[in-house]
């Protein structure tokens, strides 16, 4: 019983520790990523209450698990793990895949033997078979309590999971406009070799991207009446119509050039602006292998 208890208590003091863990990632990305700008809150607590619900129900079905291990004289712990770490999905079909019968004790040796058996396979005796054999045999689904459980966290898992990618999809809580001074979430995909920031450099080269797509990179102005913004660009690769365009925004301050087919590199005064941190965005129209460098001098 003393076992049983410690057994509990270890297992949720775990799971306590992995929501802590979660929460912890959660606040460092929002500390990170100024609030999740540009998106509605929705969005990060479908995400959150999906990653919960998911735990949850990995932990129940995990727990039933474990019960039923115990009852068939297996591994309970390793089977925990397994289910936990494996999801419930893939967890359960290989725990079903190899799940053992029950088993009793011979009277005898002690050895485990099936309830169907009529002689022990260690020692031989013969094992009499009483009406609680049979009973526990055909008893009905034992702790339905977790199942329960796992089933609504399951449900519940699903529909954030749904409600995240319908909004997502959408476009609905999610910031796309270029112009905006909060960040811009993009809907599509880049195909990128190299995206770096460093010593206050960004140089960003990429293959092709969705139409429309935008990368940017905050950079900081010190002293808007003598700094200049400098851009090295090239697009090897410009099919009819398509563009790239490159977007100073600081608050209601917005500017846009465009930077398609630069006969040498950009500058830009940054006189128009105020002191301090500035959105510099490339809004990518159709171009392709595209090589840009930018900076403030």
């Amino acid at each position: 019983m003393k076992h049983t208890k410690k057994n509990r208590l270890v297992f949720s003091i775990g799971i306590l520790v992995i929501l802590l863990l979660i929460l912890l990632r959660f606040g460092l990305y929002f500390l990170r990523s100024d609030g999740f700008s540009g998106l509605s809150m929705l969005l990060p607590l479908l995400l959150l209450c999906f990653i919960l619900f998911a735990l949850c129900t990995s932990a129940f079905f995990a727990a039933w698990v474990y019960q039923d291990c115990k009852k068939r004289g297996d591994d309970p712990v390793l089977w925990t793990i397994v289910v936990f770490i494996a999801t419930p999905f893939i967890g359960l079909i290989l725990y079903f895949l190899r799940r053992p019968e029950i088993k009793k004790r011979c009277p005898a040796c002690g050895h485990r033997v099936s309830l169907r058996a009529k002689y022990c396979e260690e020692c031989g005796t013969y094992l009499e078979k009483k009406e609680e054999n049979i009973n526990m045999n055909r008893q009905g689904t034992h702790h339905i309590k977790f199942i329960v459980a796992g089933t609504i966290s399951m449900a519940l898992m699903l529909i954030c999971l749904a409600g995240f990618i319908v909004s997502a999809a959408t476009g609905s809580g999610v910031n796309t406009n270029v112009a905006s001074s909060e960040r811009v979430w993009n809907l599509g995909v880049i195909r990128m070799n190299y995206n770096t920031y460093l010593d206050g450099v960004w140089k960003l080269d990429f293959r092709s991207a969705s139409d429309g797509f935008v990368e940017e990179q905050d950079m900081r102005i010190d002293d808007a009446e003598t700094q200049t913004l400098y851009a090295d660009i090239t697009c090897d690769t410009v099919p009819d119509g398509a563009t790239l365009v490159l977007w100073l925004v600081q608050d209601d301050t917005v500017r846009s050039v465009d930077v398609t087919s630069l006969s040498e590199p950009l500058e830009y005064p940054l006189d128009e602006f105020e002191d301090g941190n500035i959105h510099v965005r490339l809004q990518i129209n159709g171009v392709e292998d595209a090589v840009s460098e930018i900076y403030i001098k």
